[in-house]
């Protein structure tokens, strides 16, 4: 008959935190068992130790206008291991779903420097749309404003800077079977329940060897103990250190109840590598090593886990196999010799094989997107790092919407190999940013292939690659804005006829279209709709090549300076990150905004080593900032870029094709994204397809889910921007009542002429 996991702690003295008196007294004052006191602590799992890593997701918001599912909010909760009740919560982890209101009792967390008490937060409904009408205080009823902390708490990306640690498994030890803890006391810690965090008599076993050898040779550690040195201390073996651990160990015993001691090791104890991963905590390890949840494992399954303790990867079942069963029999039979496991049920468990059912852990998601992150640390704290103490990253990633990219990608590469017999056994790269326009933050990010460890080749910032039409719209910025004193307009009419440009060098260089036809006289509108060359490489002349470069600057770009007039049409190199970051400018709209991975670093137990805050910068007026995005919308919705249009959604977006088809690019933005996506081959091989073939299903699969996904968001007109009317043959501003009037958009200070009807006989001039 199994033990429950109720021992006798209530009948254990608890000791106070004495940190400054001398080893020896401490003990004198542990074995006279003369305290009873346990000062209020936070939950031990909440207090990161000193040398441990945490790198978390940025809260989700909780706001009005979302829709429950949409918001995918049930998914976010079961993520953050939220428990679904019947009634209003009562306890921090317990959320209600009802058809009038959402009740989510948020766990306590810290965040941007604070500590944020757990709190309920009630979600109000349209009960039809299942549309968030108001967000109010559970435990006042008033509205909860995003300052008060009306936001789900931050998710665990990663442990580690490398990426090289498994996600954890968390695991609560009123969920386990006594079969499965058992094992580890009986390994590690037998007299967990009795001593007081240091067990004196393996202490002083512990000393009489050392003294015979002149040395540590012995540990004595409980399991406390080692919690506490593999949290907070270095793995030196020195009597310092060891009195160290020894303090910091009577201080969490008696800080905390040994219930909730041994499930904070549980879930932490390191077990070994598996497929290059570092495996930390029951759940963990059950699954990478016997395919089942902890609470499923039998005694012997669990024996074999306990075992590996001592010296995880020399007793490693995947490497060792005679070895892990020699040490699991061992562990078996000290639970025999405790009377913790009959003698039949100790001679069967020790008669069944390992049993083993391996299953690869998968690394944490976002690998390029926590190197870029580790980077940041490093820069922030290096002295710290490189000594191996704990840092904490609070970053800006939503975790649902990064899966849906990490998924969009996977399946598109998988399209492209499938519809593309010589891209099958290609080397196919892809490259996928999205950044929230309101403050830089980087909200997904692929730029290795899903799935990979940080540390490889990052496509997304450090591969730089001719983005291609995708500066057309950045050049109608600088024709917008200034264009030498002389700002045009979407109406403006320029000349697609044949054009030479002198060179520095004294070459003459001939720009053409993709379909080697010239149109006469198009509008800036039709321009950019179908993507002629002609008219953007005549408008940029006009404008002033050098003025047209400064303005992409401006927006983020790196040009080469003097720049080649190619560069009108893309033929230059820049990063998908540097090309999300200049199309911020068509969503603020008019500003570009730096993306920012990481918004704050500080140690674990709290203290500011570095921050990032958002960095905006004026590019252009809003007017023309908004010129430029009708035109982009246009462009989505009947020109090149159409491929990329969602039913329902207001999208502005260009594609991107450059010469042979090397590279296919999507970028644009809807409701609160700016996405960028850029396809092609790692070799620098011709990809074989354009932007709308590769790159815009990816970009329209990703955003169809992500936007919901995300807060609402709306550009506004600004007032400067105004409707007239124009003939549609000469670009003249008419009545609305002349046949041939076209309804256009203009800044209120840039109009074109008006016809002869209004008594001004005038010709709309071209760009030539």
């Amino acid at each position: 008959m199994e033990a429950s996991t109720t021992e006798p702690s209530s009948d254990v003295p608890r000791l106070p935190r004495w940190r400054r008196l001398p080893i020896a007294a401490l003990l004198a004052a542990l074995a006279s068992g003369c305290f009873d006191m346990r000062p209020a602590a936070p939950p031990l799992e909440s207090r990161l130790g000193r040398s441990e890593v945490r790198v978390f997701s940025a809260p989700y918001p909780l706001v009005p206008g979302v829709t429950v599912r949409g918001a995918a909010i049930p998914e976010r909760l079961d993520r953050l291991g939220y428990t679904r009740v019947r009634r209003r919560p009562t306890a921090p982890g317990e959320f209600f779903w009802g058809e009038k209101v959402v009740w989510i009792y948020r766990h306590g967390h810290r965040w941007d420097g604070r500590d944020w008490p757990a709190r309920l937060i009630g979600l109000e409904l349209d009960g039809w749309r299942g549309e968030v009408r108001a967000v109010v205080a559970g435990d006042r009823g008033n509205p909860a404003r995003p300052r008060d902390g009306a936001w789900l708490e931050p998710e665990v990306l990663a442990e580690s800077l490398d990426g090289r640690r498994a996600p954890r498994q968390p695991v609560r030890l009123a969920d386990l079977p006594a079969r499965v803890w058992r094992p580890v006391l009986a390994a590690e810690d037998h007299r967990f329940f009795s001593h007081r965090g240091v067990d004196v008599r393996s202490l002083g076993r512990a000393l009489l060897a050392n003294l015979r050898v002149g040395g540590v040779a012995q540990g004595g550690s409980t399991l406390t103990q080692q919690l506490v040195k593999n949290r907070d201390l270095t793995p030196r073996r020195t009597v310092t250190r060891k009195a160290s651990e020894a303090l910091r160990a009577l201080d969490v015993d008696s800080a905390h109840s040994k219930e909730e001691i041994l499930e904070v090791y549980l879930n932490h104890v390191y077990l070994g590598q598996v497929d290059g991963l570092a495996v930390h905590g029951f759940g963990a390890a059950a699954e990478a090593f016997f395919g089942k949840p902890a609470a499923a494992l039998e005694v012997q399954e669990a024996a074999l886990l306990a075992g590996l303790i001592r010296s995880p990867n020399r007793l490693s079942p995947l490497r060792h196999p005679d070895v892990a069963k020699a040490r699991r029999d061992q562990v078996l039979a000290r639970m025999g010799q405790l009377g913790w496991l009959p003698p039949d049920r100790l001679a069967a468990a020790r008669a069944r094989p390992l049993g083993l059912r391996h299953r690869a852990p998968r690394p944490p998601m976002a690998g390029s997107f926590i190197a870029w992150s580790a980077a940041v640390a490093r820069r922030a704290a290096p002295d710290r790092i490189a000594r191996g103490r704990g840092v904490v990253l609070e970053t800006t990633l939503d975790p649902v919407l990064q899966a849906a990219a990490e998924s969009a990608v996977v399946a598109a590469t998988a399209r492209l190999r499938r519809e593309h017999r010589e891209l099958r056994g290609a080397p196919l790269g892809v490259a996928l940013v999205a950044l929230d326009p309101a403050d830089g933050g980087v909200v997904a990010y692929v730029g290795s292939p899903p799935g990979s460890l940080p540390g490889g080749f990052d496509r997304a910032r450090q591969g730089k690659r001719q983005p291609g039409s995708l500066l057309k719209p950045l050049v109608l910025l600088e024709a917008f804005e200034g264009c030498a004193g002389e700002p045009l307009y979407p109406a403006s009419r320029v000349a697609d006829e044949p054009v030479q440009v002198q060179l520095p060098s004294g070459a003459v260089w001939e720009p053409v279209d993709a379909d080697r036809r010239f149109l006469g006289v198009v509008t800036l509108r039709e321009a950019l709709r179908e993507s002629r060359n002609v008219p953007f490489v005549r408008v940029a002349r006009r404008c002033g090549f050098a003025a047209t470069a400064d303005r992409l600057r401006a927006a983020g770009l790196v040009l080469p300076s003097p720049p080649p007039p190619s560069f009108v049409l893309g033929a230059v190199e820049a990063t998908p990150l540097a090309v999300a970051r200049a199309y911020t400018v068509f969503a603020t709209p008019g500003e570009a905004v730096r993306p920012r991975p990481v918004t704050r670093v500080e140690r674990p137990g709290g203290g500011r080593l570095d921050r990032t805050y958002p960095s905006r910068s004026r590019v252009v007026s809003e007017a023309s900032a908004y010129l430029a995005v009708d035109l982009l919308r246009d462009a989505a919705n009947l020109g090149t870029a159409r491929a990329a249009a969602i039913p329902g959604l207001v999208v502005a977006a260009k594609t991107g094709t450059t010469s042979e088809q090397r590279d296919a690019w999507l970028a644009g933005h809807a409701g609160g994204l700016v996405t960028v996506v850029w396809v092609g081959r790692d070799d620098g091989r011709p990809l074989g397809l354009t932007g709308s073939q590769a790159a815009a299903p990816l970009w329209r699969e990703f955003m169809r889910r992500g936007v919901a996904l995300r807060p609402p968001h709306r550009i506004e007109r600004p007032p400067t921007v105004v409707d007239r009317f124009i003939d549609a043959d000469t670009g003249l501003l008419v009545r609305g009542f002349n046949p041939r009037a076209m309804r256009e958009v203009f800044r209120d200070d840039v109009l074109p002429p008006r016809d002869r009807f209004w008594r001004i006989d005038a010709d709309v001039p071209v760009v030539r």
